[in-house]
């Protein structure tokens, strides 16, 4: 670790880690503030103006006024749109899955979201279907409920003080709330990364390079604009990590601390489920440093995460165990991915029953292994700024009676773990890269541990030319990578889309 106290440049140092945070912030709000199915445009333009055409028609021959012309065309004209409406800034089923259930908290006092369905807006295949508290079958989604409950929480707060509805008012209310729960947490990342590189770095071009890394090079950037549960992830393992070092670096003994730990460390594993190994590290490391700090304030609060999770989990299915849990039963009840619902007359069967293109998995695990992280969809193949991670955590470790050593150690463990639990431990249909996205994002929440893992290596190139040469490369391969889903991160990466034309994967 670096004394920073009479370091002369840390002011510079800080006003730089600024600019790029204030960049990045206004680079992301600019892309929320433009989010729209823009696929959608020409048909809805098209549609509308079709019928609109012998409407306008028929009323001209009616020899009515100008005014009178223009007011009943306009009148058709909003309503046409109300009938045809598909442009909507919710761009996948993943995240619709969410939106849909907040909706039905705040607007109906319900996980339900049969009657909040169409056809054409408000759908999703991300749900599952059970019975409800009346015996009846109902339609659910299918991701843990928690995120969505506290994030119904400021819809409702929203709803009451403006009156508007994610229906009526989707552009408005949608960008506002991702905003606030994207937008901002992330800066909130990029100030913490900033601390740490301050002080665990060593040299200022390292420590500046990590920061760029940590605004500009992450995935999480580019699912900025869409509802997901990366995002809160990785800020939560960020807060862990910040908490963790307070209490293993500088021996706090504090329970805040502790309980701080405990709450994010719990939380990100509520988020993402592998990180379950991450909080089993963290928990067993800081009950060998201070039991009693342990139990009065790591253990409470990771209890209150669990409740939380287990508890509105329970209120939004009946049952202790998540959605995900009841994928394989036999038992048609039991199964709750198999099913038929009708919306607006039409009858139509879960997706899941017919899964279709990358949904249907990789057949084989190497493959699966070798495009997850080196192929189509690789983790240092799309941002591989994380191979100075590698670096960087290998560098450290090699110290293991240091802390930094320490710590290495265990984000490497850590990161082995959940790569061996995704690349070797699931069923073929869960071989499917994430479905349609722009990165395997079930590792996004990792971004703040590598960034941290990266500090010896871009310093110990910072040396050098050559070394400043190849993290500049690496780092523009990243942002390439980043910037490539230029609307839309719900779509393939640009390398599955480059082997795609070439005809080396089938589409």
């Amino acid at each position: 670790m670096s004394d920073l106290g009479s370091d002369p440049q840390r002011k510079l140092r800080w006003a730089v880690y600024s600019i790029f945070i204030t960049v990045a912030v206004g680079n992301m709000t600019g892309r929320l503030m433009s989010v729209n199915s823009v696929n959608r445009m020409d048909i809805e333009t098209h549609l509308i103006n079709r019928q609109l055409g012998p409407i306008e028609k028929e009323l001209k021959s009616q020899n009515l006024s100008e005014v009178e012309l223009a007011e009943k065309v306009q009148q058709a004209r909003e309503k046409l749109v109300a009938e045809h409406t598909l442009q909507r800034p919710f761009l996948s089923a993943n995240d619709r899955s969410r939106w849909l259930a907040i909706r039905a908290l705040v607007e109906q006092g319900t996980f339900e979201i049969d009657d909040l369905l169409d056809r054409h807006v408000w759908n999703t295949i991300d749900m599952v279907q059970h019975r409800g508290d009346d015996g009846e079958l109902h339609l659910y989604s299918s991701k843990p409920p928690l995120l969505i409950t506290l994030l119904a929480g400021e819809y409702w707060v929203i709803h009451n003080l403006t009156g508007m509805t994610l229906e009526e008012h989707p552009y408005f209310v949608g960008r506002l709330m991702l905003l606030t729960v994207h937008v901002l947490p992330l800066a909130w990342m990029f100030f913490i990364v900033a601390q740490l590189a301050e002080r665990f770095g060593r040299t200022d071009w390292g420590r500046i390079f990590v920061v760029a890394a940590a605004c500009f090079a992450t995935m999480l950037n580019t699912f900025a604009v869409v509802l997901n549960n990366h995002i809160i992830g990785a800020l939560s393992a960020a807060v862990t990590l910040c908490y963790f070092v307070r209490i293993w670096c500088d021996g706090s003994t504090r329970r805040w601390d502790y309980a701080a730990c405990g709450l994010a460390a719990a939380f990100t594993a509520a988020n993402e489920l592998p990180a379950l190994s991450m909080f089993a590290l963290v928990a067993l490391a800081l009950l060998l440093r201070n039991r009693g700090a342990w139990l009065t304030g790591f253990l409470p609060a990771a209890v209150l995460v669990a409740a939380a999770a287990f508890g509105t989990n329970y209120a939004a299915h009946g049952t202790w165990s998540p959605p995900y849990a009841h994928r394989y039963a036999s038992d048609s009840e039991e199964n709750w991915y198999q099913y038929t619902y009708e919306i607006e007359g039409v009858k139509i069967e879960s997706y899941w029953a017919n899964r279709q293109g990358i949904d249907r998995g990789e057949q084989s695990k190497w493959v699966y292994a070798w495009h997850c992280l080196l192929g189509h969809h690789g983790v240092f193949s799309l941002t591989p700024v994380w191979l100075l991670s590698i670096v960087g955590l290998i560098m450290w470790s090699r110290h293991p009676h240091t802390t930094e050593g320490q710590i290495a150690a265990g984000i490497a463990l850590v990161s082995v773990v959940c790569l061996v639990f995704y690349l070797g431990m699931r069923p073929l249909e869960d071989r499917n890269y994430g479905g349609m996205t722009s990165g395997f994002r079930w590792m996004f929440w990792f971004a703040p541990l590598w960034l941290w893992g990266m500090l010896p290596a871009a310093d110990s190139l910072a040396s050098s030319r050559g070394g400043k040469l190849l993290c500049l490369l690496l780092l523009a391969m990243s942002v390439f990578s980043v910037s490539y889903p230029t609307w839309n991160p719900w779509t393939q990466p640009w390398i599955y889309q480059a082997m795609e034309s070439a005809g080396w994967i089938a589409g």
